[in-house]
């Protein structure tokens, strides 16, 4: 917030009431002549005294397609002819513009014909233009010499704590960047036939609509308008008709058509031009009706455009989608993170689905257990509560892997701490490299190999023939690889001085 604001004004204080109210004679609209030109004039000086050069736009308004508000008859253009083309290329927030440029804007501004806009140099200088011709300057120095000028001219200078029009964005939580996780997220919808619409509002009060497709995507995304807010929508519907029959008798809505030939337009309509309207749109190849209300308008995803070297200034927000929110609870995630959670599915292919606040994660069968498992469901139930270890977090793909054995110790390391013991075990499996031997008595313990090698000298009370499953070894453990998960053992039957055997590790 600048330390200097002041509002300017044609008003005479002395002209109002004890609640505040303007009783004098000055019209609330532009004279399009000296007044104005006073208005244009000190502006100019404040930019002076402030030091500024260029200013940038911010937060641009246009009326296209919406019902018009100011005070003096609407124009097609929002008052900007001259100014920028008639699509509006280069309003934009953050359009660098020159003083002289800027002094244009306000006068548009003054005329109040639609367009609006914030006129900013961070932290130096601002230029808000209010209804009835009030004009809010800010500056991080005093401008003496500005306000001196502005009373000559015949205007009126009032200090203030702050501008009325000071760009304040209250809604909770992260907006989502269009970086290249959201394009990622985009390509993966397309390609699935989720997404196939993206709409760019590079104004308030304006869209623009683009039909996205595996070949096409790039190019849409390389002529978007610069820090624009973006939603992705699913495909327009064929059944045209039907759209038509769904206009409701009243009320706002917003009416998105395809032509024959690929042109996607949008328009907002009242019941006053539902006619119209259907008369347009019966004509089209696809289209939908979208309503206006925020609770009810709910594309995919959302998101709004960072700058080139990837940060996000523009200061607008779009309204928060299932899907958003979805993105919001990830960025509060990071790898190492502990979770709690239910499991609520256990999937045929051995994946567990775990709801951790909203969020469905997964769970691998090599992270529910350190030790060997048959089944996820001999470690976990559905409906049970389970705690877990986040292992990464893709915004792209929008998954959360998690573990349970991340949270507790590696029971080989106890093995590892065993090397050179001599125990009894159970062999399991015969297979052509050795011998597997079960050395932990319970039924998940671990196993160790006896490598061929290691057999060559059948044991002395089964002379006649080869170990077999379910008899009992004595084997010294030789050696743990923890990163392999394998266990080496030697088979013994005498133990040298000190050596120790025991039923099981």
């Amino acid at each position: 917030m600048l330390p200097y604001v002041y509002r300017i004004t044609k008003y005479d204080p002395s002209d109002r009431d004890e609640r505040g109210y303007y009783t004098g004679t000055q019209e609330a609209v532009s004279d399009h002549g000296l007044v104005e030109a006073a208005y244009l004039q000190a502006v100019a000086a404040f930019a002076e005294d402030s030091g500024v050069r260029h200013l940038a736009v911010r937060e641009p308004q246009a009326p296209l397609g919406f019902v018009h508000f100011g005070a003096e008859s609407a124009v097609e253009d929002g008052g900007l002819a001259g100014l920028f083309p008639s699509d509006l290329t280069g309003f934009h927030d953050g359009a660098q513009v020159t003083v002289p440029f800027g002094l244009e804007l306000v006068r548009a501004m003054l005329r109040d014909s639609g367009a609006w806009c914030r006129l900013e140099v961070e932290g130096t200088f601002a230029v808000h233009v209010g209804w009835d011709q009030y004009v809010y300057v800010g500056s991080n120095v005093p401008c003496e010499a500005a306000l001196a000028r502005t009373r000559e001219l015949g205007l009126f200078p009032e200090p203030l704590d702050a501008s009325p029009y000071e760009a304040v964005f209250e809604e909770p939580g992260e907006q989502r960047p269009a970086d290249d996780d959201f394009w990622t997220w985009v390509r993966r919808r397309v390609a699935t036939r989720e997404a196939a619409l993206l709409e760019e509002i590079h104004v308030d009060n304006a869209s623009r609509w683009h039909r996205i497709g595996d070949g096409t995507l790039d190019a849409v995304r390389a002529r978007l308008t610069p820090r624009a807010r973006l939603a992705v929508w699913p495909d327009l519907s064929t059944d045209v008709a039907a759209v038509v029959a769904a206009l409701p008798d009243e009320g706002l809505v917003e009416c998105v058509w395809e032509d024959h030939d690929g042109r996607i337009t949008g328009m907002v309509a009242d019941e006053t031009e539902f006619t119209a309207l259907a008369a347009r749109v019966l004509g089209a190849r696809a289209a939908a009706v979208l309503p206006t209300d925020v609770e009810r308008r709910s594309p995919l995803l959302t998101a709004v455009l960072p700058d080139e070297d990837g940060v996000l200034r523009a200061r607008w927000r779009t309204e928060p989608t299932p899907g958003d929110r979805q993105w919001a609870f990830l960025k509060t995630l990071g790898r190492g993170q502990v979770v709690t959670g239910t499991v609520i599915e256990i999937a045929s292919f051995g994946v567990t689905f775990v709801d951790i606040g909203g969020f469905t994660a997964m769970i691998n069968i090599p992270e529910l257990s350190w030790r060997p498992i048959g089944h996820p469901s001999d470690v976990v139930v559905v409906g049970g509560q389970i705690t877990a270890e986040v292992l990464g977090v893709d915004l792209a793909r929008e998954q959360v892997p998690l573990s349970l054995k991340g949270l507790q110790e590696d029971p080989m390391l106890q093995i590892a701490r065993q090397v050179g013991r001599t125990v009894t075990g159970e062999v399991t499996k015969v297979a052509p490299e050795g011998l597997f031997v079960r050395i932990e008595d319970r039924a998940d313990g671990f196993q160790g190999l006896v490598h061929n090698a290691e057999l060559a000298q059948p044991p002395a009370d089964r002379p006649e023939g080869a170990v077999r499953v379910g008899d009992e070894l004595a084997v010294m453990i030789t050696d743990v690889d923890l990163a392999r998960r394998r266990i080496t053992l030697a088979r013994t039957r005498a133990f040298g001085p000190g050596a120790q055997e025991d039923r099981h590790a």
